[in-house]
């Protein structure tokens, strides 16, 4: 039978200690909107009905769609910028050594318009200057 050695167990050690200390980083975003109880999708993917909370995995660009009833829909991008924490060589200390649970929280407000309806008088302007265009 081979024997470890004293390298072997020293590293084996190291790596199992890695792992028993490790903590991770929870990531949520949270949307609120005004009025409440709006729609939200974040990259195509519906999340819920705001104010809802959402983890996320990365950071970077995201795009935001977020409609009710009797408003305007809103189509927009907001961008998720990393903590100094998440940047090489930190993310490993932030990620694998700290033995506290890291939460990385955002919030997000959008005040959404009121759906209007054209006045009738100005959508015949409008289709008058364009016949006239034509």
């Amino acid at each position: 039978m081979k024997k470890w050695s004293l390298s072997s167990v020293v590293l084996f050690a190291c790596l199992i200690a890695s792992l028993l200390l490790s903590s991770c980083v929870e990531r949520r975003l949270t949307i609120n909107t005004e009025p409440q109880g709006a729609i939200v999708v974040l990259n195509d993917e519906e999340i819920g009905t705001s104010p809802v909370t959402t983890s996320f995995e990365w950071y970077g660009d995201y795009a935001v769609r977020i409609s009710k009833e009797g408003f305007q829909t809103l189509k927009t991008h907001r961008k998720l910028k990393a903590p100094w924490y998440d940047y090489c060589p930190f993310d490993f200390f932030a990620n694998c050594v700290n033995p506290k649970r890291t939460v990385d929280s955002y919030e997000w407000s959008f005040t959404l318009a009121p759906l209007t309806e054209p006045n009738r008088e100005d959508l015949i302007q409008d289709a008058q200057k364009l016949k006239k265009q034509l």
